[in-house]
């Protein structure tokens, strides 16, 4: 395992030095990609809740105001006057004077008017646990977006160099089919002139017209399937489906690569994003159940009111005031909700804990086909270049004896298209070992992620 990890880092980096094209490509797809730039917005947006759980910490400054006024309903009345006047005319006659005049009884009502409170609140959490949890939530969400956005890379990575060796391939099977149609031309115009000088048949006129009125429909397919695969590959950089793409790419290289991993033991790879994910998705699920066995901690709230209150709008010592005051909630009796919610939590985090060990069977499984399926594009290579070397070698021959008369048309059209299917089998085989050396660094979670 240790050996194959060591090789596909070697890849890599062999591959950055001598193949320097696609790891350009690599990197603008990693700056302008649509989809990773929305990973992005959503790990921005998780940061920034992580910051506004942090905030719950801090006291809350609030300026509350609030007008009434009324008229009518109940009126209280106060004999004032019936019980003060008396009095006061006792103590006019004692001390010869009116200095104690008299008064009017009063009626009150209860109902304000032309009354106001304004007053600037400030609350702050004593004691809530709940607020340290959500942080420690927000915090591991946080890690489960930038994780998010480090799968997507492995992943936009291997599509971009599959995409770009799928396009290569296209291409290359254009030039193979444009050289079997030069072939098949040429034959035509050697068989219109031999049948011209009375030496060929019109069979072999009619045989080299079909065959290339067959190799121009598979040139004309070969064209529309590189224009399609410049178009996605395109599109996974953000660029017009019609832009150049740089095909100056080493392949020769990379095979090299490829082979010394081929030869390497299997092994399972290292610690993929996906299970760090899920290993955070745990820790989320016991944070909450945590919360949860917490719901009979009491909540202790600290409140100051600095303001002032007053009917008519006045402003003065006698309307301003201060408040303090704590507020404590505790918890009594809630028909059991909270001990079926922390059932429901334990449930949850039971779950994540079965997907992580799932996800552990699946990642290892899926590295063990990645090296196989590489083993089996490294065979099918190897005998698609033997297959090259026996039809080039074949068409040689049949060539030779048909300019020689020993061999018919119909024998040297069969060896051009021995030839042509060789080394279209060659070309295949040998970008589904790039493909495939690709797959496997990304089921080994080896290319080094930039930060």
């Amino acid at each position: 395992m240790r050996t194959v990890l060591i090789l596909l880092l070697g890849l890599t980096v062999g591959q950055g030095m001598a193949q320097g094209v696609l790891e350009r490509y690599v990197n603008e797809g990693m700056e302008s990609n649509l989809v990773l730039k929305q990973r992005h917005v959503s790990l921005q947006k998780a940061t920034y809740a992580l910051k506004s759980a942090r905030s719950m910490y801090l006291p809350t400054v609030a300026l509350q105001a609030g007008y009434q006024t009324a008229d009518g309903g109940r009126n209280i009345p106060l004999p004032i006057g019936d019980m003060l006047n008396p009095v006061y005319r006792t103590l006019n006659e004692l001390t010869g004077s009116g200095n104690f005049p008299e008064i009017e009884n009063e009626t009150i009502n209860f109902l304000p008017k032309n009354y106001y409170d304004a007053h600037i609140r400030t609350t702050m959490p004593l004691i809530n646990t709940d607020i340290g949890h959500n942080k420690r939530i927000h915090e591991q969400q946080l890690q489960l977006s930038e994780l998010d956005v480090d799968i997507y890379k492995r992943e936009l990575i291997k599509e971009i160099k599959v995409a770009y060796f799928n396009y290569l391939s296209a291409l290359r099977a254009t030039d193979i089919y444009r050289a079997a149609l030069d072939l098949a031309r040429e034959g035509l115009r050697t068989n219109e002139k031999l049948v011209e000088n009375g030496k060929g048949l019109p069979a072999y006129v009619l045989r080299s017209n079909s065959e290339v009125a067959e190799s121009e429909a598979k040139l004309n397919d070969a064209e529309m399937k590189a224009r399609n695969a410049r178009a996605y590959f395109n599109s996974l950089l953000n660029r017009t489906e019609d832009a150049a793409v740089d095909t100056s790419y080493d392949h020769e290289a990379a095979l090299m690569q490829a082979a010394s991993i081929v030869h390497a033991d299997s092994g399972t790879g290292g610690e993929r994003e996906e299970l760090k994910s899920l290993s955070t998705a745990i820790d989320i699920r016991s944070t909450m159940l945590k919360m949860d066995r917490q719901f009979a901690v009491p909540k202790l709230n600290a409140f100051l009111d600095l303001g002032s209150q007053s009917e008519g709008f006045h402003f003065n010592g006698q309307t301003r005031y201060y408040m303090a005051g704590l507020q404590l909630e505790f918890p009594i009796f809630s028909g059991n909700r909270n001990k079926y919610k922390i059932q429901q939590s334990r449930l949850d985090l039971q779950d994540a804990q079965l997907q992580l060990v799932q996800a552990k069977q699946q990642l290892q499984l899926s590295s063990s086909v990645a090296y196989h399926n590489l083993q089996s594009a490294w065979k099918n290579y190897q005998s698609a270049k033997s297959q090259l070397d026996a039809a080039q070698a074949y068409r040689r021959l049949i060539t030779k004896g048909y300019q020689a008369g020993s061999n018919s048309y119909i024998e040297t059209v069969d060896a051009r298209n021995q030839y042509t299917a060789a080394s279209m089998a060659l070309l295949i085989n040998t970008y589904q070992v790039l493909s495939a050396a690709a797959s496997l660094e990304r089921e080994q979670a080896s290319y080094p992620l930039t930060p």
